[in-house]
């Protein structure tokens, strides 16, 4: 029997036959064998000799360990039909964003979702809805939301704890959350950037076992030696993969993989496989690779995909080699996902949700109040480095006219404004350096955590035009040049299209093309950028609707600064 002369799960019970290199992951061992299947599980391995060429590696999928679906831009089930192109067979997936805009409806939109789709999405509960006290969202999960649906079937942890002060200072109800985790003996996920040496310590004591924020080595195995386990992430705004990938040989068996956010034009050309690939070529083991690719996030967060083993479910991925790890063929449950790179999971359509109050804004009303007197005054100005989540601050002599602080382009020096998106309130306004605008301005509903509008331009005008694109559509990305906007429509609670995928990557490139070549920016990923400067739980600077917030001594702060 060649590969590809079996029956390949093509029966309706899922069942079917292969020859290939079988990857033996845990034995670190690669044997050529038939592989045969019914109803889904395993029902024979024959070992026919040594690995050997043109038949093909087959491997347990894929699983990214730390995502949230929302920021695909897709429905749970449109995310699927992308991921198991890529030889994805699972997320951990956590319902952060849209629990923002919706509350418990929205987590139970995403599993309802997810349930049509054979790929296999382990949601967590939202841990911190609202994510601060300092800005505002559209929903309360308290500890009682979080203990009832953690008795979900499709839930299986508590997502992220961003909330790690109040994990250091004991806080009742952030315990109460984590507890309720814990006496079902599930995982508690992290989200503690810089936290290091006894803070992160107590942070790991209090039962919290992962973190994905780690920027630098030296937190990594502070945090690796506290007990966690460290989820190197690269996604579309983020990304840790150069500064973390030694911990894959140093801390086998510690490490997972993972995405976070990742965009639809991205998603639509790889996913882990894209790392595994990256890692193998630095030289580290494949094994190591792999088993943190495919196998730690399988125990640590008891997921029952498989290992290629007599009786475990068919859930494989066949890839042409282990150097550029191409996948060939996705099968999920004995039956194929994917082939040469297309999707073979059906196109489902999903009914919009959404919650949606803002109120338009005027040129005007994104003003920042400076001296009445002409000439300058210095404002504290939040800097941007791109794929960081971190930011700065720099304090910047800006112009004054007309008693109006003005932006100067010219120093890359723009304004930021967040707008409530759940009722009418005046915006929030501020001065960001980073963006590199000559012209024009973007805006976006995609703002973490609260999901409040949020827009960077060179002027007032552009930006209260790209913010009021985004309000008519109730949701969505907007690019304002000149006289015209442009908006990829997000109606699904403002964060998600209800579009096939290859639409939506196609209007999201369109706009990012657009965004370098009409507005001049230089960063990788603008909208990804920007929806982060929002995310107050992240250093050092950021805004929410309310005001320019402090990360640092977790306060607000003003703008124009005295004296």
């Amino acid at each position: 029997m060649r590969e590809g002369s079996g029956r390949e799960g093509s029966g309706r019970d899922g069942s079917g036959s292969v020859r290939a290199n079988v990857v033996d992951i845990e034995g670190r061992r690669i044997r050529l064998a038939d592989v045969e299947w019914s109803a889904g599980v395993i029902t024979a391995i024959t070992e026919l000799g040594p690995e050997t060429a043109g038949f093909g590696y087959l491997i347990p999928g894929f699983v990214d360990a730390h995502v949230h679906i929302e920021s695909s831009l897709l429905a749970p089930t449109e995310f699927a039909r992308m991921a198991v192109r890529h030889g994805t067979v699972a997320s951990v997936s956590d319902p952060h964003e849209i629990a923002n805009v919706l509350g418990v409806d929205g987590v139970r939109w995403m599993i309802d979702n997810a349930a049509a789709t054979p790929f296999r999405v382990l949601f967590g509960a939202p841990s911190c809805v609202p994510a601060t006290t300092f800005e505002t969202a559209g929903a309360r999960i308290g500890p009682e939301e979080v203990d009832a649906l953690l008795a979900l079937p499709d839930v299986g942890y508590l997502s992220e704890m961003m909330d790690f002060p109040g994990v250091l200072s004991g806080d009742a109800a952030v315990g109460a959350k984590i507890d309720a985790a814990l006496r079902r003996g599930y995982p508690v996920d992290g989200h503690a950037p810089g936290v290091l040496g006894d803070q992160a310590r107590a942070y790991a004591e209090a039962g919290i076992s992962t973190d994905h924020e780690c920027a630098t080595l030296e937190e990594a195995e502070d945090k690796v030696a506290a007990g966690m386990l460290i989820l190197i992430r690269e996604g579309s705004a983020a990304r840790n993969f150069e500064a973390l990938h030694p911990l894959l040989d140093s801390h086998p068996g510690r490490i997972m993989l993972c995405s976070d956010d990742l965009h639809p034009s991205e998603l639509m050309h790889g996913q882990i496989d894209r790392l595994v690939a990256r890692a193998v070529a630095y030289g580290h083991d494949v094994f190591t690779v792999l088993a943190a690719a495919c196998l730690t996030p399988q125990d640590h967060y008891g997921l029952d995909l498989g290992r290629l083993r007599l009786g475990d479910p068919f859930t494989a991925v066949l890839l042409d080699d282990l150097r550029d790890f191409r996948v060939r063929r996705t099968w999920i449950d004995g039956r194929r996902a994917a082939e040469d790179g297309t999707s073979l999971l059906p196109r489902l359509t999903a009914e919009p949700l959404n919650a949606f109050a803002a109120a338009p804004v005027r040129p005007q009303d994104l003003a920042v109040p400076g001296p009445a007197a002409a000439g300058s005054v210095g404002c504290r100005v939040i800097t941007v480095t791109d794929g960081d989540l971190l930011t700065g601050s720099v304090l910047v002599d800006l112009p004054v006219r007309d008693g109006i602080v003005q932006p100067d382009p010219a120093d890359d020096v723009l304004l930021i404004t967040v707008v409530n998106r759940y009722r009418p309130a005046p915006p929030a306004v501020a001065f960001i350096r980073g963006f590199g605008f000559v012209r024009g301005a973007i805006a976006s509903s995609v703002a973490h955590d609260s999901h409040n509008v949020i827009g960077v331009g060179t002027d007032a005008a552009s930006l209260a035009r790209a913010v009021n694109a985004v309000i008519e559509h109730r949701g969505g990305f907007a690019v304002a040049d000149d006289e015209t906007v442009e908006v990829l429509p997000l109606p699904i609670a403002g964060l998600m299209s209800d579009r096939p995928a290859e639409e939506v990557a196609r209007s999201y490139q369109g706009l990012l093309s657009r965004v370098r070549t009409g507005l001049g920016s230089p960063l990788q990923a603008p909208f990804g950028t920007l929806s982060f400067m929002g995310l107050l739980v992240v250093p050092s600077l950021k805004v929410s609707d309310r005001g320019l917030f402090d990360g640092e001594r977790f306060a607000f702060t003003e703008v124009v600064q005295p004296g």
